[in-house]
């Protein structure tokens, strides 16, 4: 046992994971992991004169196991005087609204109440039980996944106020400890489900890897600490590459420079763009297939082209910066006009002039975009300017037949993040034209015509 003691001991010293009289606060699950955890952070108590606290998060996944294991975290703390406090979190409700799967919706909201909790009862720590097998598992399976170096490296020991006093001691040193100390946890049954990938890897690959080379986990997790060391260093280098191409910055918009970008070491322009990425939402769900794609549009791109990421990431070209930005697309206001006048469009910063012309004043019939010509007689007033909806459709002058506003935007390839700021102009309910791109055929000049409408487009200067 005490052998067991120094090496955490060893881990905390190392990554400087504790100061004298630290408040950690313990996530506390049941299972073996955290109850080692607490176990040992309570021997090194007046080492390091710790006051402890604990917390046991409910998923709202397994509601038969809940209460049971609540009930033995409760009474681990009342046996060691640790004071435990529990929360509970609506994944699925989460994984639903974010698109994500339940795993990832638990780690999010998961590491939020760790971060809100450690505020509220003013802990300086978080303690949490990951192993060296956690850490193995974890680098194999972003192997798996094409992860780079960032993600190779593994579970980092710390992480701001989060420390892993076990990330460096087997799974088998901890059941031992545990045995040794006649302990008993909690066991989840999920954790032996293989429909997900950790656990294929966990009871599937992994057992066959420790066939070949039985130090397997020790040589992986020495593997990610050194990628990261070195991933540390990188990142220096990254952080001044950044300096020099960052053009404008918010916080879900981030503009940087092409021309530099194009000379860039790649290894060095893979990182920028991933911390890019980081900065305006988060790395979640980012795959090095998607940074090359990036890094295609900014070499070969043109201006106008965008990709879509994941979690409503865009990147867009521009004509001489490439825009990473998780702001919401915007959508055009509803606006009546009740006489012809130019109605401003402060969305897209664009003017609609729209003016009743004698025939015998038209010079041209204009390009059916951003000069049309309607006839005055087949439109009623109000007319209504607004954004479009599901279910529209018109005639598009010149098809001859009804078509699907959907349909059309993606045959002239609007990016799907610009249509809600086309401003659709409504007669009656009735698409009359779409303002820059086409007029509807039903409202055309024809040799009956006495009175017209002229609609220009005045773009934004």
């Amino acid at each position: 046992m005490r052998q067991f003691i120094n090496k955490v001991i060893d881990t905390i010293e190392k990554y400087n994971m504790l100061s004298f009289s630290d408040h950690v606060l313990v996530g506390l699950s049941g299972g073996p992991d955290s109850v080692c955890l607490l176990l040992t952070l309570n021997k090194l108590k007046s080492k390091y004169n710790l006051r402890i606290s604990a917390i046991y998060i409910d998923h709202r996944l397994r509601p038969n196991d809940i209460p049971k294991e609540i009930e033995f975290c409760k009474k681990l703390c009342d046996d060691l005087n640790v004071t435990f406090y529990t929360h509970s979190i609506n994944v699925k409700e989460f994984a639903l609204k974010e698109k994500i799967n339940l795993q990832e919706a638990a780690r999010i909201l998961r590491y939020a109440t760790f971060d809100q909790i450690s505020i509220n009862i003013k802990a300086g720590k978080i303690a949490l039980g990951h192993n060296a097998d956690d850490q193995a598992e974890t680098v194999i399976m972003r192997l798996l996944r094409g992860a780079g170096p960032a993600g190779l490296g593994g579970i980092p020991p710390v992480r701001k106020k989060i420390i892993r006093p076990l990330i460096e001691v087997e799974r088998t040193e901890i059941e031992e400890f545990l045995n040794k100390n006649k302990v008993n946890f909690m066991f989840d049954f999920s954790n032996v489900n293989t429909e997900y990938m950790r656990n294929k890897i966990r009871h599937i690959l992994m057992p066959a890897i420790k066939k070949i080379s039985p130090q397997a986990t020790k040589i992986i997790s020495k593997t990610a600490d050194i990628i990261r060391e070195e991933n540390d260093y990188i990142n220096v280098s990254v952080t001044k590459a950044l300096m020099r191409l960052m053009s404008r910055k918010t916080d879900q918009r981030v503009e940087l420079f092409c021309n530099p970008m194009e000379v860039l070491n790649i290894v060095i322009l893979r990182r920028a763009l991933r911390v890019a990425i980081d900065s305006v939402r988060d790395l979640k769900g980012i795959e090095f297939n998607h940074i090359e794609e990036i890094i295609r549009l900014i070499k070969k791109g043109k201006p106008g082209d965008r990709i879509y990421l994941p979690k409503g990431i865009r990147a867009i070209k521009g004509y001489s910066t490439i825009i990473i930005t998780s702001e919401p697309p915007q959508k055009l206001s509803i606006y009546q006009i009740d006489i012809p006048k130019p109605v401003y469009l402060k969305e897209n910063s664009m003017t609609v002039d729209i003016k009743e012309i004698s025939i015998e004043d038209i010079q041209d019939y204009g390009n059916g975009k951003n000069l049309i010509y309607i006839d005055a007689d087949k439109i009623k007033f109000p007319l209504i300017i607004r954004p479009r909806k599901e279910g529209d459709y018109f005639y598009p002058f010149g098809f001859g037949k009804k078509k699907k506003l959907q349909d059309f935007f993606v045959d002239e390839k609007i990016p799907r993040d610009e249509r809600d700021l086309i401003p659709i102009i409504e007669s009656e309910g009735n698409i009359v034209c779409i303002v820059g791109y086409r007029l509807d055929d039903r409202y055309k000049i024809d040799h009956n015509t006495t009175r017209c409408l002229q609609i220009k487009v005045i773009p934004k200067l």
